[in-house]
C-alpha cells in the first residue's frame, strides 16, 4: 500500500507536496519521494524513511517548478532497498516520472514483453518501473514532439490492455503535464480537486480526500475506475473513460484498516463506515451472546476505534482507552521479519491496568491477520489483572493473500488459514472472540452511501476480482512473501546499498 500526490499549480509545489505526503503519511513509511517540474526539467529527491526525515532545507530548495508528483512507500513482496523507492523515472520520451500504487498480476510476462518488444530495461523488481516503461512506450507510439491530451489519453487506453491488477498512478511528463489514472476495477483510491488562488486554479490528484482537504482543495470527485484525469501545464484539466468495461470494485480493506477516518473514498464515508461496522458487530454479540458480563470495550489503537465506540454504545457498555501508544515505534503491520514484528509491540502499546484490573474486557481490532499482535496484546491484559478476556474482529477471517498492493503474509502464516474460529480463539488465547460478518462488513461499508457498486472481498473469500488470479499465481506471491525470504532479501539489499555507498564515496 503506498500514497501518490500530484499538483500543478501557479508557484513552487514542493512544499505542498511534502504537506500532502505527509497527510499521506500512514499509507506507507518505507521511503518517500518527490519530484518536479520546472521548464521541462525534472528535479527528483527520494530516500528510504519518513517524509520528515528523507526530504531536508537543502533537499526542498532543489524541488522547484509549479507542476510535481510525490509518493510515500509500503513495499509489497519486495526488498526494502533504496534503489525502489518512487517515483520512478525513464527519459524517454519527453522525460516521464511515475507513482504507483497497488500491484501488477502480470508484472513478470509485462517485463518479457518490455525487454523483447518495446526494447527498454528494467532495472529494479518494482512492478512501478514496469509500468512506467510500458506506459512511456505507448506514448512514444504516437511519435509527436509535444503530446496532446488525447495522445495521453490514447497512452492510458493501452496500458490498461496490456496491464492487469490493481493500480492509481499519477505520472507527469516534464513540461508537459500530470495525468493520474486508475485500474478499470477501481481497486485502488484516488481522487482530485482543485482551489482558486490570486493567479488561477491549481489541481490536485492524491490517494485520499483528507490530502486535499489538509491543502484547501475542493474535491471535485473520484477518479472513475479506468478513468484518466490530464492536467496540462497551464493548468487546463481533461478527463476521459480509457477502458473499454469499467466496473466498481473497489478494496474494502481500504475502509477497514488502511485509509485515514476522515477521507472520502469513492462517495464513503471511512469513518461512519466504521461506525457502522461497530454497530453490526454489537448486533452480531447480543444475538450470540445476550447474557455477555462485558464490563468494559478497549480498542487497541488505532484504526479500530470509531468501531470500537460505536459497538460499546450499542453493548450499553463503558468505552475506554485502555493501551497507550507509543508513536515514535514503527507499525508492526509493516516491519519485516516476524521476530521483530513480535519485540515491537510491547514496545509500541502499555496496558493501563486501572482500566483492566479485575474486569472482564472487550479488546477491539479491526481486522486479525497473522494474530501475533493480538495474541501478545490478549497476555498484556491478563497481566493487567483482567478477569477475562475477549477479542472482536471488527472485519471478517482474512484468510487470502492480497494481490492487489496489500503486503499481508503467505497464506500459511494466516491465523485463520485451515482454522476454525473456536481454533483460532484457542491459538491467541481469548476467553471468546468474535468476527464480523462479510455480508454484514458490506453492508455497514455502503449503509447511507450513495454507492452502486460492490467491492473486492478477496483476503476474506478468495474471489479476485480480476480474474486472473489461480493457484500457481498464489504458490509463487507466498514464496515472496514468507518471512525468511524477506529477511535475505533485506540482508542482501543492505550489502548492496554498503557496497553502492563506499563506491560513492
Amino acid at each position: 500500500m503506498c500514497g501518490i500526490v500530484g499538483l500543478v499549480a501557479k508557484s513552487n509545489v514542493n512544499q505542498a507536496l511534502y504537506d500532502a505526503l505527509t497527510v499521506l503519511q500512514h499509507r506507507g513509511q518505507d521511503a518517500a519521494g518527490i519530484v518536479t517540474s520546472d521548464s521541462g526539467r525534472l528535479f527528483l529527491r527520494k530516500d528510504n524513511g519518513l517524509v520528515k526525515d528523507v526530504f531536508r532545507t537543502r533537499h526542498m530548495q532543489r524541488l522547484v517548478g509549479t507542476m510535481g508528483i510525490g509518493h510515500v512507500r509500503y513495499p509489497t513482496a519486495g526488498s526494502s532497498s533504496s534503489a525502489e523507492a518512487q517515483p520512478f523515472y525513464v527519459n524517454s520520451p519527453y522525460g516521464i516520472v511515475l507513482a504507483h500504487n497497488g500491484n501488477l498480476t502480470n508484472a513478470h510476462e509485462l517485463v518479457e514483453d518490455v525487454y523483447k518488444e518495446d526494447l527498454r530495461h528494467v532495472n529494479t523488481t518494482s512492478d512501478s518501473e514496469v509500468l512506467l516503461n510500458v506506459f512511456a512506450h505507448e506514448l512514444h507510439e504516437q511519435k509527436k514532439l509535444k503530446p496532446t491530451q488525447e495522445d495521453v489519453f490514447d497512452a492510458v487506453e493501452r496500458v490498461h490492455k496490456r496491464v492487469k491488477g490493481g493500480y492509481a498512478v499519477i505520472a507527469m511528463i516534464a513540461g508537459i503535464g500530470v495525468v493520474g489514472f486508475r485500474d478499470p476495477y477501481g481497486i485502488r483510491p484516488a481522487v482530485f480537486g482543485k482551489r482558486e488562488t490570486e493567479k488561477g486554479t491549481e489541481y490536485m490528484i492524491a490517494s485520499e480526500s483528507v490530502a486535499l482537504d489538509a491543502l484547501g482543495f475542493k474535491v471535485i470527485r473520484d477518479i472513475e475506475p479506468g478513468e484518466a484525469v490530464y492536467i496540462d501545464v497551464d493548468g487546463n484539466l481533461h478527463t476521459r473513460q480509457c477502458a473499454e468495461n469499467p466496473v466498481y470494485r473497489p478494496c474494502i480493506f481500504e475502509h477497514v484498516y488502511f485509509a485515514r477516518p476522515d477521507s472520502i473514498i469513492d462517495k464513503i464515508s471511512v469513518y461512519k463506515a466504521r461506525l457502522k461496522m461497530g454497530a453490526r458487530l454489537a448486533e452480531k454479540i447480543l444475538r450470540e451472546r445476550p447474557d455477555h458480563d462485558i464490563d468494559v470495550v478497549i480498542p487497541i489503537p488505532d484504526t479500530s476505534r470509531s468501531s470500537a465506540l460505536e459497538l460499546a454504545n450499542r453493548l450499553g457498555v463503558k468505552y475506554r482507552e485502555g493501551f497507550m501508544k507509543n508513536r515514535y515505534i514503527g507499525r508492526t503491520f509493516i516491519m519485516p521479519g516476524q521476530q521483530l514484528r513480535k519485540k515491537s509491540v510491547k514496545q509500541k502499546l502499555n496496558a493501563l491496568d486501572l482500566e483492566f484490573r479485575g474486569k472482564n474486557v472487550l479488546l477491539v481490532d479491526d481486522s486479525i491477520v497473522r494474530g501475533t499482535t493480538c495474541e501478545q496484546i490478549i497476555e498484556m491484559a491478563r497481566d493487567a489483572g483482567a478477569n477475562n478476556v475477549y477479542f472482536a474482529s471488527a472485519a471478517p477471517p482474512v484468510r487470502y493473500p492480497n494481490v492487489y498492493g496489500i503486503d499481508m503474509p503467505a497464506k500459511e502464516e494466516f491465523i485463520a488459514h485451515d482454522r476454525t474460529v473456536e481454533e483460532i480463539e484457542k491459538a491467541i488465547g481469548a476467553d471468546w472472540l468474535v468476527y464480523q460478518d462479510l455480508e454484514d462488513l458490506v453492508e455497514a461499508t455502503c449503509d447511507g452511501a450513495e454507492v452502486q457498486y460492490e467491492f473486492d472481498c478477496s483476503v476474506f473469500n478468495g474471489n479476485y476480482v480480476t480474474g486472473d488470479i489461480d493457484d500457481n499465481y498464489l504458490d509463487e506471491l507466498s514464496a515472496k512473501r514468507n518471512d525468511a525470504n524477506k529477511k535475505n532479501a533485506k540482508v542482501e539489499n543492505a550489502i548492496i546499498d554498503l557496497h553502492n555507498d563506499e563506491s560513492a564515496e
